[in-house]
């Protein structure tokens, strides 16, 4: 009897709170399954939002067993209008009470959760109901994270994000936390689930470090990279940089990672007129007998061998481009045959083509329209989609190349994701069909995991930053502001439409 005591108080403890809640829970009208960010608005703007179960732990003195009602809306989904076109509901919050509401998605793609945070399921946790994550609260202290690298390393997936907050101040990580995580089939959990991330903390708890470089401000890394070295053995490696507040980069160099001490040292530091380097999120594609890491921004126009003692020289990258070698910024030529058609090559020691490069091409009448190769366009209305920063990778499902792409200046200025198709990494890339939109709101830097694919590739996730930053929106998000989401995409889904 003595031993079950504490037990029998904190359960009574635990379900004291619990009967004081009105569960609103809100689930997609199509899958059944609870949508996380769903915001619900009383008419005195009291805003809650649903966690990642979808749901919302209701408790507001005054306002219990009364009619009250909430607006609902939600970033690529739509409540039903009433006869006066408001999209929402008037519900009786009973304590202990509950009710499930359905939502229409809009986006082709499906939100599931967020990634990232403090109270990922908080209400959940309030009204009782499971989580799948061991960590549904708080882990590692960790309040908000922005864009995240990861790569399959050693047989588990390590994820490094860039600044990251915590509870006790305002200024937190600034120097690349980290976390390591198994696969679905090591005992991970599904995707379509959650992950459980295993931080590399500090003594005090805090997600610890794992890349201070030298000098003033923060440190970020990309075209996180794994490559055998000489004796076959996994190497990761990443391009770091160092910035000066606001967003001046003054530094750039190349990272390996000590799995002695779980922290990235120095390999080298690059000149500051490289031209060609690690970037992005990288993908591994054999080429004629050779296997390369390609890397790009928007479209992978570089390539390294995919071995560690070429990923460490930069004489060994090539660009994809239309530029002849010798090229630089200040001073370049495109390579044309003798009847004026473009000529695009591998070639080392010259320019990678971007979108202002070819913008500024096009406004001289030195490139046509259709030598273009940034020209994307929505499959439906045929308006150009500029493209900020994407995620490529094989898909074998479609048998295609397969973009996630961020748009810039849309219909938000950084939160519409695009789909894409390609025959090769290179492209072309021609049309793109939206599959997220965001309200004035940013979703950036997305990344593909096609470590996390299922049924042959039908069925793919990706995440992206939600934040309102860049967006001029000064009314934040509580708890997911700053934060990744996991969304799935289903390529037998009619609505991916790729052909005009």
């Amino acid at each position: 009897m003595t031993n079950l005591l504490p037990l029998t108080v904190s359960l009574l403890l635990a379900a004291a709170p619990q009967a004081e809640f009105f569960t609103i829970r809100v689930v997609d009208a199509e899958t059944r399954r609870g949508v996380p960010l769903v915001e619900l608005t009383t008419v005195n703007h009291i805003r809650y939002v649903t966690d990642s179960n979808g749901i919302v732990a209701f408790h507001e003195p005054g306002l219990m067993n009364r009619d009250v009602w909430f607006l609902v809306r939600s970033h690529g989904y739509e409540f039903p209008a009433d006869g006066f076109g408001y999209r929402g509901r008037r519900l009786t919050p009973t304590p202990g009470g509950s009710v499930t509401l359905e939502i229409n998605r809009i986006n082709v793609a499906e939100r599931l959760y967020r990634i990232t945070g403090a109270g990922i399921y908080r209400d959940s946790s309030l009204v009782g109901e499971p989580a799948p994550i061991r960590q549904p609260l708080l882990n590692a202290q960790v309040f908000g994270s922005d864009s995240v690298v990861n790569a399959l390393y050693r047989g588990k997936l390590y994820w490094f994000w860039g600044d990251t907050n915590r509870p006790g101040y305002p200024l937190g990580n600034f120097h690349v936390p980290g976390a390591t995580s198994l696969l679905p089939a090591d005992g991970g959990l599904d995707p379509d689930r959650g992950i459980n991330f295993d931080y590399f903390t500090d003594d005090d708890g805090f997600a610890s470090e794992t890349c201070r470089m030298p000098g003033d401000g923060p440190t970020w890394i990309d075209g996180l990279t794994v490559v055998p070295d000489a004796a076959g053995r996994e190497r990761m490696f990443a391009r770091y940089a160092k910035i000066r507040p606001p967003l001046d980069v003054y530094e750039r160099g190349l990272v390996l990672f000590d799995d002695s001490t779980q922290k990235f040292r120095k390999v080298l530091t690059f000149p500051d007129d490289a031209l060609l380097m690690p970037d992005w999120h990288p993908v591994h594609h054999r080429m004629g007998s050779t296997d390369y890491v390609l890397y790009g921004r928007q479209i992978p126009l570089v390539r390294v061998p995919a071995t560690a003692q070429a990923v460490q020289d930069l004489s060994r990258y090539e660009a994809y481009t239309c530029f002849t070698t010798g090229s630089r910024p200040d001073e370049y030529t495109l390579d044309r045959d003798r009847d004026g058609n473009l000529r695009f090559a591998w070639r080392t020691d010259t320019l990678v083509p971007t979108p202002e490069l070819e913008e500024e091409l096009l406004k001289q009448g030195r490139l046509s329209e259709d030598e273009a190769i940034f020209r994307l366009t929505d499959v439906e209305t045929g308006k150009p989609v500029r493209i900020h920063s994407s995620s490529v990778t094989w898909n074998d499902y479609r048998q295609k190349w397969v973009m996630i792409a961020l748009e810039i200046f849309g219909t938000s200025p950084l939160g519409e994701i695009w789909y894409a198709e390609a025959d090769a990494p290179t492209g072309p890339w021609t049309r793109a069909c939206r599959i997220v939109t965001h309200d004035n709101y940013s979703f950036y830097n997305p990344r593909q995991h096609p470590m996390l694919s299922q049924d042959d590739g039908r069925v793919i996730y990706f995440e992206g930053t939600y934040t309102h930053t860049f967006s001029g929106n000064q009314n934040t998000t509580p708890r997911y502001d700053y934060n990744q989401i996991m969304y799935r995409l289903d390529l037998s889904d009619s609505r991916l439409r790729i052909s005009p």
